[in-house]
């Protein structure tokens, strides 16, 4: 199926899952196998099979908390950030016989942000300690340290060669992973965002490196990621000071995603910059949000789950052509 305007003008619910008892704080999709997982505010890590759209397994991490969540390369196991009390360790945990495979430790204050390279077993985390760390999953102590200027977010392009750090005041550093050490090689502001203080609350890279979209104080930033040149600003009706937004590019990166302070989610089309489709059905602000990789799949979350999916006999009835 080919993404256009049309086909996401179609997309509606195709399963709601209202399984958690709080507000779900992150999600992700697994990168080859139909799997998705998200971390709750009730403690709860859930997966679900999206081939079949449904629940297959629930764990609970009462004693630490659970928060932003990223599938490993193994389709078995995640990490994830402690919320609760001053044990601020990265878990690494095998979700198939509940078992901590390694902690983490380093971090003085609460992590911000997990990072896993799409091609390794590097992963970044950020912290309120103002550090940046990096990580390999077989190994439990830092391979590298980072001071950062402020909260951080941390982000890997999809070909795992460049990470990049975001900070208040729209600072983004892009460094090459192998080279860190050398500091970063390319600098940029957001130039609307710099007297914010608040911190660049999400970051990602198209598939094909390309671009790059960061949000930050309710407004969702899309840059060249070569050189940082701003493409646009989009707008979602988030005050400054709100809960921080997840914004995502569709597979092919001719679309952009997030939710907006309307309970909606707002899909633009990055060539025209206009809005292409908007979304309603949440019953809470929308703020984890990602497309899956291998399906024609979104998944949204507030204190519910919902699965997004083209409606095909709708297009079908009006003609819409959805082939490739």
């Amino acid at each position: 199926m080919q993404i256009n305007d049309d086909v996401v003008k179609f997309f509606g619910v195709g399963r709601v899952f209202k399984d958690n008892a709080a507000r779900i704080n992150s999600l992700d999709f697994h990168r080859s196998e139909d799997l998705l997982v998200t971390a709750g505010e009730d403690d709860s890590i859930r997966t679900y099979n999206t081939q079949s759209g449904t629940s297959s397994k629930v764990l609970f991490s009462k004693k630490y908390g659970v928060a932003h969540i990223c599938f490993t390369h193994d389709p078995q196991s995640v990490i994830y950030a402690s919320t609760k009390g001053s044990d601020h360790k990265i878990r690494y945990q095998t979700m198939h016989d509940n078992k901590y495979i390694r902690y983490f430790s380093g971090h003085t204050e609460k992590v911000t942000g997990l990072c896993l390279s799409p091609k390794n077993d590097m992963f970044l985390s950020a912290a309120l300690d103002r550090q940046v760390r990096i990580w390999d999953l077989r190994v439990n102590r830092s391979e590298g340290v980072m001071d950062a200027p402020s909260q951080s977010c941390v982000a890997f392009d999809q070909q795992g060669l460049v990470m990049c750090v975001g900070s208040d005041r729209g600072v983004m550093r892009l460094y090459d992973p192998r080279q860190y050490e050398h500091g970063p090689f390319i600098t940029f502001t957001i130039p609307s965002e710099s007297q914010s203080l608040e911190p660049i609350s999400s970051m990602k890279f198209s598939a094909d490196g390309k671009f790059m979209v960061a949000v930050l104080a309710g407004r969702v930033h899309l840059l060249d990621a070569f050189n940082g040149n701003m493409q646009h600003t989009f707008f979602t009706g988030s005050a400054k000071g709100g809960p921080a937004l997840e914004a995502t590019f569709s597979p092919d990166g001719c679309y952009l995603l997030s939710g907006c302070e309307d309970r909606s989610i707002v899909v633009w089309n990055l060539a025209s910059k206009q809005e292409a489709a908007r979304w309603a059905g949440h019953t809470g602000l929308p703020t984890a949000l990602k497309w899956a990789p291998r399906r024609m799949l979104v998944a949204s979350a507030d204190t519910s789950l919902a699965m997004w999916i083209p409606n095909i006999q709708e297009m079908e009835a009006r003609g819409i052509k959805w082939l490739q």
